[in-house]
């Protein structure tokens, strides 16, 4: 059966036909494909029952295949030297052949064991020249995706369900670009020319990190701005889609074997070894760590950014009068402090600025070191560097809880759990005056005894140390006059 194919096959594409062209190897892959698929129904009808009744050990489908596989191994071995040189139809032959085994395969149920075009992709020479122009090809389409107008804008962001990430096109047609490469070479037979593979990938994503960190430099005057902004978001997601294909059972497989070639090479230490070995590692951690490590500088240097436009705000906060301020009963209504305005709306505006153009996540981390930081801000520089009347510390207690403290309610059910020193400060300031005394007569009578901490935490204070709120207590000035 297989002769007069064989017979053809070599008059069409081995012969001085105007079939057998160089540059179209598609025509001689798809006539073998066709001439599977229509003897598919015959063999399995007639020829496989015969052969049955002789023995269960032979298949005519995969006989018949494999018999055609070797005119196309033929074929291959033929052309590649003359196609080595030749960057574009060197690609595209291995374009072509890839599309035809995963036809031959997924289609037509050609085993991984049988011989197969990969192993002629695999042999020494070939596979360098592969590795090379796929390194070439990926740079190529680098350039391109980051010089694009639509490189930073995200194509779902007029879609909030998709666009929970805010991921940039780059950022995106980037993974999609390593999603194919793997999908490419996952196929190969041996893990040796797998890891190569993987090598040239990890390579890949140090270059567009270092890419997006140049752009980033060029941005740095505007930290807040949208391509920043999106900078960040880029690299976020290529760290979160890498943790997850750590995970993948493809690089698991592929961790196992750099596994054994390190521990062949003692390239790598026992801790390192054991790492890998348990899990705890994967294979494209220096890459994560290396692009979390950007991810925390950019946030840094946007927190630092808004940082400093707080501070600025909070000058006239800094300056009131705490100590001379009418009580809550000489008010009809407690208001905001007008010096505290320009604090608030900053936060207010940078805040829903960086929520919009932010992820979720990014966004979360920002607000936190954001809240943090200000959180000892207002306790070392506004608390600590003044006195307060009863009618100053009710104020700075207002200022905090109703109108401070809910800015960051949209973003957690408790936000003056993220203000504990200001909170718990407000607590001090404000307990009534035998409270006060006697909370104080604790504290002296019983330093960093069992009973102080009990009485702190009895009123409320569980972050703030004894010295501290021994501190705040004399920073009162509505005491009795009776010395103490």
């Amino acid at each position: 059966m297989l002769m007069p194919l064989q017979k053809r096959f070599r008059y069409h594409f081995r012969g001085n036909r105007q079939t057998n062209v160089i540059s179209k190897p598609e025509w001689y892959l798809a006539q073998v494909l066709m001439w599977i698929g229509n003897h598919s129904q015959f063999l399995d009808e007639k020829i496989q029952p015969i052969l049955d009744k002789v023995g269960p050990s032979v298949n005519a489908r995969l006989e018949f295949s494999r018999g055609l596989m070797m005119l196309v191994l033929e074929k291959l071995a033929a052309d590649i030297p003359c196609l080595l040189y030749d960057d574009s139809l060197f690609c595209h032959l291995v374009d072509e052949v890839l599309l035809f085994e995963r036809e031959l395969h997924s289609v037509y149920g050609y085993p991984d064991t049988f011989a197969n075009c990969m192993h002629i992709l695999s042999e020494e020479t070939c596979f360098q020249r592969w590795l090379t122009v796929e390194r070439k090809f990926a740079l190529q389409k680098m350039d391109s995706m980051l010089s694009s107008e639509a490189a930073w804008v995200s194509q779902y962001k007029d879609i909030t369900d998709v666009d929970e990430m805010k991921v940039p096109d780059c950022a995106e047609t980037f993974m999609t670009l390593l999603l194919v490469i793997t999908d490419r070479y996952k196929n190969l037979p041996t893990a040796s020319r797998k890891l190569q593979f993987l090598e040239l990938q990890k390579d890949l994503v140090d270059d567009f990190r270092i890419r997006l960190t140049q752009v980033m430099k060029e941005e740095t005057r505007a930290s807040l701005g949208f391509r920043y902004c999106a900078i960040l978001n880029a690299v976020n997601y290529i760290s979160t889609v890498l943790a997850d294909w750590a995970d993948n059972v493809f690089f698991l497989q592929l961790q196992q074997a750099a596994l054994e070639v390190f521990a062949e090479n003692n390239t790598l230490s026992k801790l390192q070894l054991g790492q890998l070995a348990s899990m705890e590692s994967s294979v494209f951690d220096d890459m994560i760590n290396l692009l979390e490590r950007l991810k925390h500088d950019m946030l840094t240097r946007q927190v630092d950014h808004v940082f400093r436009e707080v501070k600025e705000a909070a000058k006239l906060y800094k300056k009131e009068r705490w100590l001379s301020l009418p009580s809550q009963a000489e008010q009809a209504v407690m208001s905001l402090s007008s010096s505290a305005c320009p604090l608030l709306l900053t936060l207010r505006d940078r805040s829903l600025q960086l929520e919009q153009q932010l992820c979720f996540s990014l966004f979360k981390i920002f607000w936190q070191m954001l809240v943090e930081k200000l959180d000892v801000y207002i306790y070392q520089e506004i608390i600590l560097a003044n006195h307060f009347n009863e009618g100053g510390a009710a104020q700075l207690q207002f200022d905090m809880t109703r109108n401070l403290f809910p800015l960051f309610s949209h973003y957690c059910k408790r936000p003056e759990n993220y203000f504990k020193h200001v909170k718990e400060a407000c607590i001090v300031l404000n307990l009534n005056v035998g409270s006060a005394l006697l909370l104080k007569d604790v504290l002296q009578s019983d330093s960093g005894q069992p009973q102080a901490t009990a009485a702190l935490n009895e009123v409320g204070i569980y972050k703030l140390a004894q010295q501290d709120v021994e501190i705040l207590l004399n920073l009162r000035t509505n005491w009795p006059n009776t010395g103490k």
